[in-house]
């Protein structure tokens, strides 16, 4: 069916009070972009993360009698009238195909593959990983998914045990127990990321080997061979106390969900308890590895 988008400028204190209103006047859906192509992090699951400059899209049934659209909006606290706005008639498309269509399978490394369950498998001697895009974060399209993923792929996990802190879609935990790991364990604050974790490690036949836990109810002095941190540069900071004391000495940690210019500061933050690797970069991203000292 034809549909019609309105898109307003905000900020991220409105953004998301805004998008409430576009709801309430007959919005099928709203979603956030950033307007000035600002990077941004990949959100924690259940995250919405707004931006500085934040456009705001609504979408509308063609039906729908835009003029009253308006009149509505204009009576909101959050705009004023003659507010500017932009409104587009959206192509007819099957969105759902389209968007199927546009998510192919992607190398990282070389052996490891994630590929979508619609896709053909390119190369089946490859460890290939099924995941869908679902309710919790982490395809490998986003540059920080896809550092820790080539680290993995390039260090030796046969036999050992693998902690994915902040697992969102259990990713990188399925990941390295394809390749070769032992057990994974998944931790995230979100039931969701859990639910999603669990399910995408019984479609890769691996659900035996992965123990997973909401944060809140990890074991106590939970140790393990590597440890991989997906998450945000804040957090890391902050919770460094807690991921330093995961790896077992001499175990390996990865830190990602960091721009270029938080790099240093996040590293610093754990070379009291690590040997840090030269930090990685990938489309002003980057990957913080280290050895954990004896």
């Amino acid at each position: 069916m034809p549909w019609i988008q309105i898109k307003l400028n905000s900020n991220a204190k409105q953004a998301e009070a805004l998008g409430d209103e576009l709801i309430e006047s007959g919005a099928v859906s709203v979603t956030f972009q950033d307007s000035h192509d600002v990077p941004v992090f990949e959100p924690l699951p259940g995250e919405t993360r707004l931006w500085g400059d934040t456009d705001v899209i609504g979408l509308y049934d063609a039906e729908t009698d835009m003029n009253t659209v308006i009149a509505q909006l204009e009576n909101s606290p959050l705009l004023a009238a003659g507010f500017p706005h932009k409104i587009e008639q959206i192509e007819d498309k099957d969105w759902e195909r389209e968007w199927m269509d546009n998510f192919h399978p992607m190398r990282f490394g070389q052996r490891l593959w994630i590929c979508p369950s619609w896709r053909e498998v390119p190369d089946p001697t490859a460890v290939n990983v099924m995941l869908d895009p679902g309710l919790a974060f982490g395809t490998g399209t986003h540059p920080t998914t896809s550092l820790c993923l080539e680290w993995l792929d390039g260090i030796d996990l046969e036999g050992k045990t693998v902690i994915d802190f902040g697992c969102g879609s259990g990713i990188l935990a399925i990941a390295a127990l394809k390749l070769g790991a032992a057990h994974a364990i998944g931790i995230d604050i979100d039931p969701q990321a859990i639910t999603a974790s669990r399910d995408n490690a019984q479609r890769n036949n691996v659900s035996d080997r992965l123990s997973l836990y909401l944060a809140k109810d990890q074991p106590k002095a939970l140790q393990a061979d590597v440890v991989v941190a997906n998450i945000l540069a804040g957090p890391l900071r902050e919770l460094a106390p807690m991921i330093s004391v995961l790896p077992c000495a001499g175990g390996l940690l990865g830190l990602s969900g960091v721009l270029a210019t938080q790099a240093e500061g996040v590293a610093d933050a754990y070379r009291a308890d690590f040997e840090i690797d030269p930090i990685a970069e990938k489309d002003e991203w980057c990957r913080i590895t280290g050895v954990k000292h004896f």
